[in-house]
């Protein structure tokens, strides 16, 4: 009896058990993740390519831009995940961090490789690193709004339980109804997309250097540092900390978001 009364009671939530892959030919996989992934950055490159366009700049800069930008997004977050979540096991196996294809990827770690790629960019082309970031938040909020839809495929990096009507019971991991939280921040990042598109358009928001990058800080990880109380640990420690470890990553983004929109108005 009680058997059956579980399972009823499952029945009223969304069961989540897609297939990661597209499809595998010749032991050739092309995933949803990676596929998301790269249309992150096809989108970003286009957006990017029309913001290049109406201020009159050469395209081949766009295109040094982008792999300064894929190198320091992929290297970021992979070591980001591998020092940040399981740094014992990887300075012991330290082989094992070239190995991407077992996953793990550290999405703090994206965002500070990222800003070293930029800056590193901006001493090549001798260009101001604001000039860079007000534009490139625009699509990496984009980039993270599919990255999420990448984790929900993958049923990874999901929320912790619930029993609200829209819970998720994904079906690779247990029979827990859980916050899909991907949908959650996935959402929030492409809110933030339209506003950041929305004031660099019609706002003349880049004449004030760092405010669309402090306001993409905020947003961002203050979302981030909140949504990770409806989200499960991703590695053990995380449940002896008073906060998990993507939230104390966070504050610092925070704080530093804070200050440059304080500071911005007065650099215009």
């Amino acid at each position: 009896m009680l058997s059956n009364l579980l399972n009823n009671y499952s029945l009223l939530y969304i069961h989540w058990n897609p297939n990661p892959e597209i499809f595998n030919i010749g032991g050739l996989s092309i995933r949803w993740y990676g596929l998301l992934f790269a249309l992150g950055f096809l989108f970003g490159y286009l957006i990017m390519q029309r913001i290049f366009s109406k201020e009159g700049i050469d395209q081949k800069v766009l295109d040094r831009l982008s792999i300064y930008m894929l190198l320091g997004t992929i290297i970021g977050a992979r070591l980001g995940h591998c020092f940040f979540y399981e740094p014992m096991y990887y300075l012991s196996n330290p082989l094992e961090i070239l190995n991407i294809r077992q996953g793990g990827l550290a999405s703090h770690g994206a965002a500070i490789g990222i800003i070293i790629a930029l800056w590193l960019f901006s001493r090549k082309e001798k260009r101001p690193i604001s000039w860079i970031l007000d534009r490139i938040v625009i699509v990496v909020a984009l980039a993270g709004s599919l990255i999420r839809i990448g984790n929900l495929m993958n049923s990874e990096i999901y929320g912790a339980p619930t029993n609200v009507s829209w819970a998720f019971i994904f079906d690779q991991v247990d029979q827990v109804p859980r916050h899909p939280s991907q949908i959650y921040e996935s959402v929030v990042y492409f809110l933030l997309f339209i506003i950041l598109w929305w004031l660099y358009k019609r706002k003349n928001a880049t004449n004030k250097p760092f405010l669309l990058f402090g306001i993409f800080l905020l947003v961002c990880f203050g979302y981030r540092f909140f949504i990770e109380f409806i989200k499960d640990v991703q590695v053990p420690f995380e449940q002896q900390l008073p906060l998990n470890m993507g939230q104390w990553l966070s504050i610092p983004f925070i704080v530093i978001g804070i200050f440059l929109i304080i500071k911005s108005p007065k650099k215009a």
